[in-house]
């Protein structure tokens, strides 16, 4: 399986995953909105940004290391470690479209009225694939999961740019656009700026989605 794509830093490593096809098992999503983060120092929206720790090691990773965590003490969300090992940047899987195993799909979210909804924010996506905490520090080409990219590995004609959502301070601002879309596509979340709250849970690398306008 090629992961030469997860070795670029992240920020070159994101707009290739949109069109990817990630699949766990029965259940496969067509990416179509994912965040870059970078390692420690360089990003205050990282994770990784103070150092290493339990909870965040899989960022340290190889290429390709699975980065799970639970954004406010229930929702799971994926991340694909980018760039050398040890550098600890890496991209949220934020959207995307289920092409296979539909049904089972719809049974892990049975809220989701329509089909866009299945994955449509990393909890839903995190949930429609059955990712589970226990995933983290695994690699995206060990069986049950794998990562076929589209055709070309250029980026795809249609993508747009903007904050990151739900990263608060300077993190989420204009100066790290560093959320990538496809235009027009009707999975992926709409921008929500951060919101100050209180939460046992982690707080998230990325939030949720919610009304507000895209920018670029």
């Amino acid at each position: 399986m090629d992961l030469r794509p997860l070795a670029l830093p992240a920020l070159e490593a994101a707009p290739l995953l949109l069109g990817a096809i990630v699949r766990s098992g029965e259940v496969a999503v067509r990416l179509t909105e994912v965040e870059a983060y970078h390692g420690q120092g360089q990003d205050p929206g990282s994770h990784a940004h103070r150092g290493r720790t339990v909870r965040n090691s899989s960022m340290w990773g190889p290429p390709g290391t699975l980065y799970v965590y639970l954004s406010y003490g229930i929702h799971r969300c994926l991340n694909l470690a980018c760039g050398p090992k040890g550098y600890a940047s890496g991209v949220l899987l934020r959207s995307g479209q289920v092409v296979d195993g539909l049904d089972l799909a719809r049974e892990r979210r049975r809220t989701s009225r329509v089909d866009d909804d299945l994955a449509r924010g990393p909890g839903r996506l995190g949930t429609a694939l059955g990712i589970e905490l226990s995933d983290d520090g695994r690699s995206i080409d060990s069986p049950p999961f794998s990562i076929h990219w589209p055709d070309s590995l250029e980026p795809a004609p249609r993508i747009l740019a903007g904050p990151r959502v739900g990263v608060s301070g300077d993190a989420g601002t204009d100066r790290f656009s560093w959320r990538f879309w496809l235009e027009g596509d009707p999975t992926v979340s709409p921008y929500r700026a951060a919101v100050s709250r209180r939460s046992k849970g982690v707080t998230p690398q990325g939030g949720t989605g919610g009304p507000g306008k895209l920018s670029r």
